[in-house]
C-alpha cells in the first residue's frame, strides 16, 4: 500500500475536524478541542487544554520553542450552526469529499485553517526543537470566535502570544493587513399597548419607529462616503425589526437591530454619539421616545500594508498557489484585533478557503488550495524564524 502523503494526511484531518460538531451557539467545542490535544499528543508534542475563559469550553494552547522571534498561528474551533439540514446536499458533519472540495460546516471557516495551522506547527516542531530554527512556533484553537468571545484574547493572556500572528481566515491565501470593525445595536422605540379595537387609545410602537428608520436610511446613505483603501466603505444596516406580543394588541415597542461596519479610522465611541445625536433629533422632530445598546462589539484593526510579516507571506502565497499580492483589506472582523490592539503584535488575516463560503449551506473547501496553504506557511514560518 502506498505511503500517505502530506496532502492525504491534511483531507483527513481537516475530515476529521469538521465530522466533530462545534456549533456555537451553544459553544459545542470540548470535544474538538480534546482531538486537537490528543493529535499533538501523538506527534511528541504536549500541547494543553485551557480553562479560561470557560471551564466547560475549553481551548488549546501550544508553544514550541523558546527562541525569539515567536511566530502564533490561531484558528478559532467554533462553527455556525448547520441550519436547515434539508438545505444541504451533504450532511453538514460528514466531511464528504467531491470534486477535489470538502463539504461540511466549518469545512472553510475555519477548520481547514485549523488543520493547516496544526500540520504546520508539527512540520516545524522537530527544526525547532533542534536548533535549525532560531525561533518558536505557538499554535492556538480557540473558542468563541463567532459570537465575540474572548477566546483568543485569554490565550494571549496566558501567555501564548508571540511578536508575528496569523488568523487563519479563509482569505484564498492573500494576506490582510487590516480589517473593518463591527457594532451591533439594538434600538428599542417605545409606545403605549392598547387593544387593537381601540387603536388610538395606545400609542402603536411600529409607527412610531417609522422616523428611526428613516433616520438611520439617511445614515447609512451618508456613512458610506467614508472610504478606506483597502477595507472598502463604512455601513449601517437595519437587519432586524421586532414588536408585538399579540396580533389583537397595539405594540408597546418596537426593537431595531443594526449592524454597523465600522473604518479603521473610526472610533467605537464616536460612532455611539452618533447613534445618540441620530436619536436625540428624531425625538425632536417627531417626539419619539427611542433608546439604544450597543451589544457586540469587533474592533477594527490595521497595521503597515508593507510589514515583514504580510511580505513574507504573500511571496510564499504567490509562489505556492498564485495567490494575489496587492494590498488588501478584509471587511469581516475577526480574531486579529486581539492580536493587534490588545497584545500590540504585528499580525494579519490568512488562510485556505474562500470567504464567500463561509456560513453558507453545501460549505465547502478546495482541498488544493488548503494543501498548498500549508506549503506556504511552513515557508513563510521557516523564513520569519529564521535560519541558525
Amino acid at each position: 500500500m502506498a505511503e500517505a502523503t502530506a496532502e492525504d494526511e491534511l483531507r483527513s484531518l481537516i475530515r476529521d475536524l469538521v465530522r466533530i460538531e462545534t456549533e456555537n451557539p451553544p459553544g459545542n467545542e470540548r470535544a474538538c478541542a480534546e482531538y486537537i490535544v490528543e493529535w499533538f499528543d501523538d506527534r511528541g508534542l504536549d500541547a494543553d487544554l485551557v480553562s479560561e475563559p470557560y471551564a466547560d469550553r475549553p481551548q488549546v494552547g501550544l508553544r514550541v520553542g523558546d527562541g525569539d522571534p515567536t511566530l502564533v498561528v490561531n484558528g478559532h474551533i467554533d462553527v455556525v450552526p448547520a441550519g436547515d439540514r434539508a438545505e444541504w446536499t451533504h450532511d453538514p458533519y460528514g466531511g464528504t469529499v467531491e470534486d477535489g472540495r470538502l463539504y461540511g460546516r466549518g469545512s472553510a471557516d475555519m477548520k481547514a485553517g485549523v488543520a493547516v495551522g496544526m500540520a504546520a506547527t508539527a512540520a516545524l516542531a522537530e527544526e525547532v526543537e533542534s536548533g535549525d530554527l532560531d525561533g518558536s512556533i505557538v499554535f492556538h484553537a480557540a473558542i468563541g470566535e463567532e459570537t465575540a468571545e474572548p477566546g483568543t484574547r485569554t490565550l494571549l493572556e496566558s501567555g501564548y502570544d508571540g511578536d508575528y500572528g496569523i488568523v487563519l481566515e479563509p482569505t484564498q491565501l492573500r494576506a490582510a493587513t487590516s480589517e473593518k470593525g463591527l457594532a451591533w445595536y439594538e434600538i428599542t422605540v417605545a409606545g403605549d399597548p392598547s387593544h387593537a379595537s381601540h387603536p388610538d387609545q395606545g400609542t402603536n410602537a411600529v409607527l412610531a419607529a417609522r422616523p428611526v428608520l428613516d433616520a438611520l436610511a439617511d445614515y447609512d446613505e451618508r456613512i458610506r462616503e467614508r472610504e478606506d483603501d483597502l477595507v472598502g466603505s463604512a455601513y449601517a444596516t437595519v437587519t432586524m425589526v421586532e414588536a408585538g406580543t399579540k396580533e389583537n394588541v397595539v405594540p408597546e415597542r418596537a426593537t431595531i437591530t443594526v449592524d454597523r461596519r465600522f473604518l479603521p479610522a473610526e472610533d467605537v465611541d464616536e460612532i455611539d454619539a452618533e447613534i445618540d445625536a441620530l436619536l436625540e433629533e428624531v425625538a425632536r422632530e417627531h417626539g419619539v421616545d427611542a433608546s439604544w445598546e450597543r451589544t457586540r462589539t469587533y474592533e477594527s484593526a490595521a497595521i503597515d500594508v508593507d510589514s515583514e510579516l504580510a511580505t513574507v507571506i504573500r511571496r510564499h502565497s504567490a509562489a505556492a498557489a498564485n495567490a494575489d499580492t496587492d494590498p488588501w483589506g478584509i471587511e469581516a472582523s475577526t480574531d486579529v484585533r486581539n492580536f493587534v490592539n490588545d497584545a500590540d503584535m504585528e499580525a494579519i488575516t490568512w488562510g485556505p478557503g474562500d470567504l464567500a463560503q463561509a456560513h453558507t449551506y453545501d460549505e465547502h473547501v478546495d482541498l488544493a488550495n488548503a494543501a498548498a496553504g500549508l506549503e506556504a506557511l511552513v515557508g513563510a514560518a521557516r523564513e520569519l524564524l529564521g535560519d541558525a
